[in-house]
């Protein structure tokens, strides 16, 4: 797997919005006026992406100052301010549009993450991410679900074993599957198979796999799979359940015993968070009371 690189990334996001420069802020912003911005919430928040958007005003300008006033993984009420930056109004206004971007993309995954796991509160069951993520922004989008009080899954195909439909029709069934593994498994990967039946689940607890995933299985489905799997060993493999699990009704999900619960829509469905930069001081702009 190749390191993530987020000065890359920033890089990449500024040059697709600046391209040869803001003309915008050049003709209109006096040069070597300063200014003083905020970002505060519009909306209720769990905030996300400050490295990030810190990279994005430093890239700009390493001249700007940043005060980031919450860490990753705060709550912001609507109007509670999240940074400040001071500079270059010039600089402020050219990041701002970017800034924002991995702002409200991060702290959108974080708040939703945060709604699924307060709806399984009280039971054991842990909320854990997907690889339905954004080409390119894996790594961010899985730690704004950390920051929103969810699990990460494997990060890639590379980590962890994870034994499908198709590979195991490819491989000719469940325990030709798991045998393949287990002949090239020298890094000692954890192993998790799907299975979509009681019956599929009876194998692979006698296959002894550290992982079951149970696939699109109703509640009451899912709470016999986990009374089987208990009644069969004293260590039974982690049951994850997956498959259209919604805020409707990932608390039934919970109910049922299972130790983790995999919800898609937390990368690939999270609304933008509503944030916002302004101007407060600078230009004929007037003090944050006015």
């Amino acid at each position: 797997m190749l390191p993530f690189d987020l000065d890359a990334l920033v890089a990449r996001a500024l040059a697709e919005d600046v391209g040869s420069g803001d003309v915008t802020t050049r003709w209109t912003v006096p040069p070597g006026m300063a200014g003083v911005a905020e970002i505060r919430a519009k909306a209720p928040v769990v905030v996300a992406g400050l490295g990030p958007a810190r990279r994005v005003f430093e890239a700009v300008d390493p001249g700007l100052d940043l005060e980031i006033e919450v860490a990753d993984g705060a709550a912001r009420a609507p109007g509670e301010r999240v940074l400040t930056v001071r500079g270059s109004l010039a600089s402020i206004l050219t990041a701002e549009r970017t800034a924002l971007n991995f702002l409200g993309r991060l702290s959108g995954v974080a708040t939703l993450t945060r709604r699924f796991v307060e709806a399984v509160g009280g039971t054991s069951a842990r909320v854990i991410d997907t690889r339905k993520t954004t080409p390119g922004w894996r790594d961010l989008e899985k730690a704004a679900v950390r920051a929103g009080g969810g699990t990460n899954h494997r990060m890639g195909l590379h980590d962890m074993v994870l034994v499908k439909e198709n590979h195991i029709a490819a491989a000719g069934g469940v325990r030709e599957a798991i045998a393949g593994v287990r002949a090239n498994n020298t890094r000692g990967l954890e192993v998790e198979i799907e299975v979509r039946s009681l019956a599929e689940l009876d194998v692979a607890l006698e296959l002894g796999v550290e992982r079951v995933l149970l696939d699109n299985m109703s509640p009451d489905l899912l709470r016999e799979a986990v009374e089987r799997a208990r009644a069969r060993s004293a260590s039974p493999p982690l049951l994850e359940a997956s498959g259209n699990v919604d805020l409707d009704t990932i608390a039934d999900v919970a109910a049922s015993g299972v130790d983790l619960i995999s919800v898609g829509a937390l990368t690939h469905s999270a609304p933008v968070a509503d944030l916002s930069l302004r101007v407060v001081e600078g230009g004929g702009v007037g003090s944050p009371s006015a």
